[in-house]
């Protein structure tokens, strides 16, 4: 079965091995789940991974609760970004999760009254919902109010980040992140 019949998922590989366990390219998951992996912490690791940018595509203001929208959105990119990079969207996208994707945060410990920030390694699985964030919020700022549609939006996002273009908003505050973790060491 292929991705939007189009796009066979079988000839992508994950590069990143720290991620690969939690990028499910398998064909015959179905895009459209309804919600059943979301019953328990680590099963949304199941589901597909273009399901997955549907859901937080269809986050913010217009596509909120509007599935079909968000995943006529991310089918167009898709096609955008195949006639761009003349590559598999499903491995440009792959790239892009694994670029985007912070390895260092911050968190805030608590001692006595005092508030120390304390840098901390990123879960594969976190680091994969916050690329996948990162890369809709991007398309969604670079959208909102201009005269760029979404798909545009999105397909240019998914490109720069696999490129690892500082031009990007997944790649810039992706390098925020780690940058604020490696002043608290």
């Amino acid at each position: 079965m292929k991705l939007f019949g189009k796009w066979d998922a079988s000839e992508v590989e994950v590069t990143d091995p720290s991620t690969k366990g939690y990028m499910n390219l398998a064909s015959k998951s179905v895009m459209i789940s309804g919600g059943k992996h979301a019953k328990q912490q680590f099963k949304k690791s199941e589901q597909h991974i273009v399901e997955r940018l549907v859901n937080k595509m269809m986050r913010k203001e217009k596509n909120t609760g509007k599935k079909l929208k968000a995943y006529g959105i991310v089918e167009k990119a898709f096609d955008i970004v195949a006639k761009k990079t003349k590559e598999n969207p499903l491995s440009v996208l792959t790239k892009a999760i694994a670029n985007a994707g912070p390895r260092e945060e911050v968190v805030r410990l608590k001692y006595g009254g005092i508030t120390v920030p304390k840098a901390v390694d990123t879960s594969p699985q976190r680091r994969v919902d916050t690329a996948l964030m990162f890369l809709s919020k991007g398309a969604h700022a670079a959208s909102f109010k201009k005269t760029k549609t979404a798909e545009v939006a999105l397909a240019d996002e998914i490109i720069a980040a696999a490129n690892r273009d500082v031009k990007s908003y997944a790649i810039n505050h992706r390098d925020s992140v780690e940058r604020v973790a490696k002043a608290a060491r």
